[in-house]
């Protein structure tokens, strides 16, 4: 009888924002159901509950300087094949020589990059096949379009309706979607008014900022709110306000809360930014939805909200209404768009599908390679 493949996963998780931090964990605890997983992560308090047989190894930032920099080397030009490769930063070979001293020791089935594209090609590099997961945005320049071609497969965490387009054929055929990979099922909305002490009278309104960037400019929520006397606006995350606002009574800044799934739970109608946690959360619901971009790299936002109008689930617009006016036709909008499909938008077992997906791919990888010897066995006479 054949062995059992026994090739841990590894995973390296972007710290910034949770998003990241959940689709990884959530992964990781299907994955362990067949192999080991180690996580690379800068940060490891961000994490929801993990499963035994799975390692977080904590590595320097690769996008922070962790002390003073030589001028000369900060000053040097990035060759376009490459995104956040700064010169004279130890921390990145610091984390770069955690990651392959595992690749050696370990000898994983697969690496799992959520995301880089310098891990990417690093992998490729370390003869590592390499699984990207797949965001939107204008990702067709040389450094992405390096990392995509030279991963073994592609892992995008939404629904193949959401698809960017123009993606190449080639790229397409290494794609495994798991719509809402890592998002929680939907809230029953019954007592979450009372969970998070709205009016049970007057229709709510819930404005959700991203976490990724500096928050949502609350000017023009004034104007929406101010617009809308008999409607309650609560606005949770990060937010940032100018001097010449005007709020309203009916407008609530709550900051940041722990319970943003009865917040929209509760609400008649959304608006919010569109990071992919966020967009997955609402898209169940069917409310009247409009989504505004946040600035992110890469236009992954913009890009993100066009996919999601596109499809007819949201009104969206580049930037912020700016008067009354422009507010009341983009509520007209969402009104219009579907508010509900035959076919969900998550797939309650896009974990272990996705995870069943990575197995696969390995066990067909690395057919009749034999068992892997560890680096310290090879070494010896």
């Amino acid at each position: 009888m054949p062995q059992p493949d026994t090739r841990p996963v590894g995973i390296f998780v972007h710290h910034q924002g949770r998003g990241h931090a959940e689709r990884c964990a959530h992964l990781a605890n299907a994955v362990v159901e067949w192999r080991p997983v180690t996580m690379f992560c800068t940060r490891d308090d961000i994490f929801p509950p993990l499963n035994p047989g799975i390692e977080i190894r904590t590595i320097p930032s690769l996008f922070e300087a962790q002390g003073s920099e030589a001028p000369r080397l900060a000053g040097m030009p990035v060759p376009d094949t490459l995104h956040c490769a700064p010169l004279g930063w130890h921390g990145i070979t610091e984390a770069v020589a955690e990651i392959t001293g595992w690749f050696a020791s370990a000898r994983p089935a697969l690496f799992v990059t959520d995301v880089s594209a310098e891990i990417g090609q690093l992998c490729r590099i370390a003869s590592v096949p390499h699984v990207a997961v797949l965001q939107h945005g204008d990702r067709d320049d040389p450094a992405h379009r390096a990392s995509y071609d030279g991963a073994v497969g592609l892992l995008a965490p939404y629904d193949a309706r959401l698809e960017q387009p123009g993606r190449p054929d080639h790229l397409l055929s290494k794609i495994f979607h798991a719509p809402g990979l890592g998002i929680a099922p939907l809230q029953t909305s019954d007592g979450a008014r009372e969970r998070i002490r709205a009016p049970r009278d007057r229709e709510l309104m819930l404005v959700i900022a991203g976490g990724g960037g500096q928050g949502t400019p609350t000017a023009p929520l004034t104007l929406g709110a101010r617009a809308e006397p008999d409607t309650h606006w609560i606005v949770i995350g990060e937010t940032f306000s100018e001097w010449h606002e005007t709020p309203p009574g009916n407008l609530e800044l709550r900051g940041w809360v722990d319970n943003a799934s009865d917040h929209i739970a509760a609400a008649d109608r959304i608006v919010s930014s569109c990071g992919n946690t966020i967009v997955h959360q609402i898209i169940q619901t069917g409310k009247p939805w409009i989504a505004i971009p946040e600035w992110r790299y890469f236009a992954e936002q913009e890009r993100k909200a066009e996919a999601l109008a596109r499809a007819g689930v949201c009104a969206s617009r580049p930037t912020w209404p700016s008067d009354a006016a422009s507010w009341a036709t983009l509520w007209d909008e969402a009104r219009a768009a579907r508010t509900g499909d035959a076919e969900p938008w998550i797939d309650s077992q896009a974990d272990r599908k996705a995870a069943r997906w990575l197995d696969d791919l390995a066990r067909d990888l690395w057919e009749g390679a034999g068992s892997p010897v560890p680096l310290e066995k090879e070494a010896m006479p």
